[in-house]
């Protein structure tokens, strides 16, 4: 009860920004922005939910985390070429399926190559944040290499699944279908990773590992395993973002990570470092503010995120809802 009195406030800042854009709009336009801003905030943190688990709980600066983001947009991209007769279907459990194939794909290919990433390059530098941030931007560029050798350098298109383009009217707003999938998708993972990480044995080693890694390897418990699947865990989510903000855009560039890296970091350092509930809400309260400042004051549109992460952080240093210490 004391942590959910402290931290209500945080939790009912984006509904409060919602409320506040209210009276300032008409009501269809109000619809469309919330839920474009909601759709946007759940992609947003499937791409930053792995990073807050790296670099919230591993310690790890891990800047190549587009390269992830990256390379599962491309893995959709073929997936989605590749099944293109379920994804130009007219039936609705066929194009989900191929949607769900790429996800799980991407998730596959986007893990496995962070085992790789961690066990040649980062285990080197666990504890130097400096060369952390060296290594994983270098990592970044040469990763971004590797995808234009293998996918080539023009962008390629993704195909989205007939049965989820366009849109449907609500109370006079005009509603993307693709963006309901967005965030059922989102609500699931989070779900997920809050069940897992606070109801289940390996959530619990997690967080006593972050706490005191020393004594869970004394009970016999071997924390660097664990943490290195908690890095494979963050790269695959990297991966399911990418897909899903690929899809959503129809196109794929090399660069599709780098753009976002800057963003996803918003994100987790909004939300609190290691906090998945924190990734939320600061996802969701990004993705709102950037749809209705973008509306409101085009002009200022590029600056409102890094505006919005010094406003909280002047409220609450530690992010919206920081782990507790």
């Amino acid at each position: 009860m004391r942590r959910l009195r402290q931290d209500w406030p945080a939790l009912a800042l984006a509904p409060a920004v919602a409320l506040l854009a209210l009276p300032v709009m008409d009501l269809p336009t109000w619809i469309a922005l919330t839920a474009a801003g909601a759709a946007m905030g759940m992609m947003l943190f499937l791409m930053a939910a792995g990073l807050t688990l790296i670099f919230g709980l591993m310690d790890v600066l891990n800047f190549a985390h587009g390269a992830f983001i990256t390379l599962g947009a491309y893995v959709a991209a073929s997936v989605m070429g590749a099944l293109a007769s379920w994804v130009g279907a007219d039936d609705l459990a066929r194009n989900l399926a191929a949607l769900a194939v790429a996800v799980l794909a991407a998730a596959a290919a986007a893990g496995a190559a962070g085992l790789v990433f961690e066990r040649g390059i980062i285990r080197r530098v666990y504890g130097a944040h400096l060369q952390q941030i060296l290594i994983t931007v270098g990592g970044m560029i040469v990763a971004e290499q590797l995808i234009l050798a293998a996918w080539g350098a023009q962008p390629v298109q993704v195909g989205k699944p007939v049965t989820l383009r366009g849109s449907f009217v609500l109370a006079g707003a005009a509603v993307e279908k693709y963006r309901l999938v967005a965030v059922a998708l989102g609500l699931l993972v989070f779900a997920a990773m809050q069940l897992t990480l606070n109801r289940t044995r390996i959530g619990l080693l997690v967080r006593a590992g972050v706490e005191n890694r020393e004594m869970v390897e004394a009970l016999g418990y071997r924390i660097r395993r664990l943490f290195i699947g908690v890095f494979v865990a963050g790269t695959a989510l990297a991966g399911i973002g990418g897909v899903m903000w690929a899809v959503y855009q129809e196109l794929v560039t090399a660069a599709v990570g780098a753009d976002m890296t800057i963003l996803v970091f918003i994100v987790v350092i909004i939300g609190g470092l290691g906090s998945v509930g924190g990734c939320f809400a600061g996802a969701v309260l990004v993705g709102l503010t950037t749809n209705y400042i973008g509306f409101l004051a085009p002009k200022l549109a590029l600056g409102s995120n890094i505006a919005l992460m010094v406003l909280v952080l002047l409220w609450r240093p530690r992010g919206l809802l920081p782990l507790a210490r």
